[in-house]
């Protein structure tokens, strides 16, 4: 019997499990990860671009890098996947798998909202990418006074936090270089709040008061109109704006779709405690590709490959796999450039306060602002490149542990 494991992406979740697996299997599995380029982005640092804390340069590394020897990394554009054949389509190969992972991400698609692309560079800009954040930084530097508004676009969308850490950090930011008095800042997005769950919404939306930033919710996006400077909602109500911060429409990977394994968005239909794709055999889905109802976050890719891996060494095994994950995500939320947040929550278990993550030591303090999460929220970059990423273990379990948070 042949004896390959095709991974498609090699961005955090697609790493991570070509390591872990490559270290758990004997040589006579293949592992072969595939990419349409060799460059990975620590994503988490686009956010600091605009606000000069963080720069381009230092958030790409080559892909290669990082991936262990004996995994075979493919730099090609997957054109369609065939889980009948149990076949992955390049432009220029064709891989046979016994288990396939899939790890494609997810990407914003700007065009797909209306007048987003003709205001784009000129008053509207985004930090989900490379370009985008530079621009944003280069229009934030000369910017002395106005409306600033960050607006998301609709759900799904990727770091669920990004956008309240956009807003505080622009409250720090303006304070700093004194202007905050000339400037208004104001979050509208679709959600009800400032996040997905009530409690750490209510938190952050306390926040927001004191920082005197306007929340505006339930706003669905129709279209922006760059000329005249506002956007307007499914309803009909116009918010006006100065500068726009837009975090567009997300879809999953267009290989997807074209095969037609997707949701109608393109993402995976995905059991929610196993990670195996519901409609296919011997494939499973991590990170952004899944339609679970968790955040599409780097910490969730990192919980979720330690279970996809236990659940092919166990299909490998003869065993069925097991319902372990939980929605399990954690999340530092940077309040100003010196001190963070944290929430560490799951599918049914909100954010809760407490330590993490070692039940009453922290040394992190969970749904509280602290300069010790801060200093996290940095390390965690180190630790990204260098221990996550090869599949090492923290030591932390992939659901999320009660131990050390407080109830009621």
């Amino acid at each position: 019997m042949s004896k390959k494991i095709v991974v498609l992406g090699a961005g955090t979740g697609g790493t991570i499990i070509s390591n872990n697996l490559r270290r758990h299997l004997p040589d006579e599995w293949e592992i072969t990860v595939i990419d349409r380029d060799n460059e990975h982005v620590y994503q988490p640092g686009m956010l600091f671009v605009p606000f000069d804390i963080q720069k381009v340069s230092t958030l790409t590394k080559p892909r290669k890098k990082y991936i262990l020897p004996g995994v075979n990394f493919v730099i090609d554009e997957i054109t369609r996947i065939d889980p009948e054949k149990r076949e992955v389509k390049t432009n220029n190969q064709t891989f046979s798998y016994d288990f396939l992972v899939i790890s494609t991400g997810c990407k914003i698609v700007p065009e797909e909202n209306d007048g987003l692309m003709d205001a784009m560079g000129e008053n509207a800009f985004t930090f989900y990418s490379l370009e985008g954040a530079e621009l944003l930084r280069k229009k934030l530097k000369e910017f002395d006074g106005g409306k600033l508004v960050l607006n998301i676009a609709e759900l799904p969308f990727k770091c669920p936090v990004a956008p309240i850490e956009f807003v505080f950090l622009a409250d720090w930011y303006f304070k700093k270089r004194g202007i905050r008095n000339k400037v208004e800042i104001e979050l509208v997005t679709p959600l009800n709040g400032a996040f997905t769950k009530p409690k750490a919404s209510a938190v952050f939306g306390e926040s927001a008061k004191e920082k005197n930033i306007t929340i505006t919710p339930k706003f669905e996006l129709s279209e922006v109109n760059g000329k005249e400077k506002y956007i307007e909602s499914i309803q009909g109500d116009r918010v006006t704006y100065d500068v726009l911060v837009s975090i567009p429409t997300t879809i999953g990977d267009e290989v997807i779709s074209d095969s037609g394994i997707d949701d109608g968005i393109g993402y995976v239909p995905t059991h929610l405690n196993t990670l195996q794709a519901l409609k296919h055999e011997r494939i499973y889905v991590i990170g952004d590709a899944t339609n679970v109802p968790t955040s599409k976050a780097g910490s969730v890719a990192h919980y979720e490959a330690d279970v996809v891996v236990f659940n092919i060494m166990a299909e490998i095994h003869g065993i069925k796999p097991e319902e372990i994950y939980d929605g399990h995500s954690t999340c530092f939320i940077v309040y100003s450039k010196g001190t963070s947040s944290l929430i560490d929550f799951n599918y049914k278990i909100e954010p809760l306060p407490g330590k993490f993550p070692l039940p009453h030591m922290g040394p992190f303090s969970l749904l509280n602002e602290t300069k010790a999460n801060w200093y996290g929220k940095l390390g965690f970059e180190w630790l990204y490149w260098n221990v996550l990423l090869a599949g090492r273990h923290l030591g932390m379990p992939p659901t999320l542990v009660m131990a050390g948070k407080e109830v009621g």
